[in-house]
């Protein structure tokens, strides 16, 4: 798997985590299961089949030890489950995940079961998953519904610190600035010691808007260039963007909101727009105060807790690299994707390496 960094080039001006990855944030796994088969016609129900799911797992005990949480949307024609709830209690309580737009309730309830397969029948227990999607009917046969709770179950176990990215998950049909987009995941660390990562499911944008460190990629590496996979110019730019933060830096829940909804900016870095019919949607949440929280699911003893709070004073650092972190996991999603044939020959193409670099290298920046 090649990343951006790999190239050569870069983005922002803040270190990356060791892994620039969300999973620098400590206890953060990322697990992912990747459907891939058929080729040729559309046949609703066999295929081709493109599609996946990919589970963001902010510590293994999660479901128990719920950790503050903040949520964004820049434009709404899309689905985040769970949300309300997010909004209502300041607490994230369950896993996150996301795949296509049309298998997010079997992606829920399979969520669903898995935590109550942990529980005891004899509590009165109930979930709320938070599962987010993008749309990959271009490439996927997206009313077969392929995605099944096992292969959700698959993604959870499989859940680890190394991030896959491109074609994989949810991300496996995803179309970025009419490129093969799909799945990345950068991180950021600021002087105070802090760690900022995102996962990004990158399936938005028009060629013409793609910028990369300011320089207009997008333009230079035209239609003429490499194809798009749209016939129809209005369909450019109509996908969405789903957006993980997560932070190891000590945020209560408003907080968490005012850092998610800095991902609009990462996004408008690459080019971005938040279109009409894109549905770009952000979740960010904190572990620092993991342990110190009673889920709702369980019923204590109504004693105070104590938490941590970083001031508000002192959160600018962590926006930017919130802004820097979202930019660079985009970048990172569209190099390292694939060129994909999906249904009835439509091909997505990658972004090619060697040309982007010459790109950069001619406006100075690699």
């Amino acid at each position: 798997m090649t990343r951006f960094r790999d190239l050569g080039l870069a983005v922002g001006e803040l270190a990356p985590g060791p892994r620039n990855a969300i999973s620098d944030v400590a206890g953060v796994k990322v697990g992912a299961t990747t459907l891939i088969s058929g080729e040729g016609p559309l046949i609703r129900g066999q295929g081709p089949v493109r599609t996946g799911v990919t589970v963001v797992v902010p510590h293994e005990d999660i479901g128990s030890s719920p950790v503050f949480a903040g949520c964004h949307r820049l434009n709404g024609n899309g689905e985040l489950t769970g949300l309300e709830w997010v909004r209502e209690s300041g607490q994230l309580t369950t896993p996150v995940a996301i795949t296509n737009t049309h298998s997010v309730g079997t992606v829920r309830d399979a969520l669903v079961a898995s935590e109550m397969a942990e529980r005891s029948d004899a509590g009165s227990y109930w979930s709320l998953p938070v599962v987010g999607e993008t749309w990959d009917g271009a490439l996927n046969d997206i009313n077969g519904f392929h995605v099944r709770p096992e292969h959700v179950f698959a993604a959870l176990s499989k859940a680890s610190p190394d991030v896959p990215e491109g074609n994989v998950g949810g991300g496996t049909g995803m179309i970025c600035h009419e490129f093969k987009g799909g799945t990345g995941t950068a991180s950021r660390v600021v002087p105070e010691g802090w760690t900022v990562g995102a996962l990004v499911q990158a399936n938005h944008g028009r060629r013409s808007r793609l910028s990369v460190a300011g320089v207009p990629v997008g333009r230079e590496l035209g239609l003429d260039v490499v194809p798009s996979p749209f016939e129809e110019p209005h369909d450019a730019g109509a996908g969405s963007i789903i957006v993980v933060l997560a932070t190891d830096a000590p945020l209560l829940p408003h907080q968490c909101e005012r850092l998610a909804q800095r991902a609009g900016l990462g996004i408008a870095r690459a080019g971005g727009a938040g279109e009409h019919s894109s549905g770009d949607l952000f979740l960010a949440f904190s572990t620092a105060n993991r342990g110190r929280l009673a889920s709702y699911k369980d019923l204590g003893p109504a004693t105070p807790v104590e938490v941590t709070m970083l001031p508000d004073a002192s959160i600018s650092e962590l926006f930017w690299a919130a802004i820097e972190s979202v930019e660079e996991a985009i970048l990172n999603a569209l190099v390292a994707a694939e060129t994909m044939v999906g249904h009835s020959g439509i091909t997505a193409h990658a972004l090619p390496h060697d040309a982007l670099v010459d790109v950069m290298r001619r406006y100075g920046r690699a």
